[in-house]
């Protein structure tokens, strides 16, 4: 634990979402592999951006070549993994800046963390909001996919504790979006959820 520091204060969250003309929230994309997290996330972000609404998407894969390239798979680093980019995500999120997260983040007591991390405040502060979209596909449907190969090498034993073959995935149970990404176009994900976040008063287009 570091020592000696002290909080400095700046502008508040309102202040800069003023300054900004947007407000900063955070989208956390959840599901198995070759669910289609990716893919939606990305449209998402493309989407938001030609409308001029400031955004940024954290990949699984891409932050584990820098960020947490240290960290592998087992259930502490997993658990490291969300950790770090939960408090990234805030930062992005705090910026007034819409921080899109697309991470298979197996285990629900490590997204309840991350809620829980946007949900604190410094003094003139208020919460972030986290939007938990669940990117919902049978295991069965994801191997037909498989687009990298890896269903296939953990089936073979290459690949130890992959999740939904040999490490548990625990579905969200209530998450503000769910997309059943076997049966709903990448172009229909991405309205559904702009339309959430536009009943929501998160996007004012």
């Amino acid at each position: 634990m570091a020592t000696n520091i002290t909080w400095h204060a700046g502008l508040t969250r309102k202040e800069r979402s003023e300054y900004r003309k947007q407000q900063g929230f955070t989208l956390w994309f959840t599901g198995l592999s070759a669910s289609g997290k990716s893919t939606i996330a990305t449209a998402l972000e493309q989407h938001l951006l030609h409308l001029g609404v400031a955004a940024y998407r954290l990949d699984g894969d891409n932050v584990r070549f820098g960020l947490n390239k240290d960290l592998g798979f087992s259930e502490k680093d997993r658990t490291e993994n969300i950790r770090r980019i939960a408090e990234v995500a805030k930062l992005f999120a705090d910026s007034s800046t819409v921080a899109i997260t697309s991470f298979i983040s197996p285990y629900k007591a490590d997204r309840q963390a991350a809620r829980d991390l946007h949900a604190q405040t410094q003094e003139g502060d208020t919460p972030l909001q986290f939007i938990e979209v669940y990117v919902q596909i049978p295991v069965e449907e994801a191997e037909k996919r498989d687009p990298k190969g890896l269903y296939k090498k953990a089936r073979a034993g290459i690949i130890p504790e992959f999740t939904g073959i040999s490490a548990p995935y625990e579905e969200p149970e209530t998450p503000e979006i769910k997309i059943e990404s076997a049966k709903t176009s990448v172009e229909d994900a991405v309205a559904l959820i702009v339309k959430y976040l536009q009943d929501k008063g998160l996007l004012k287009l």
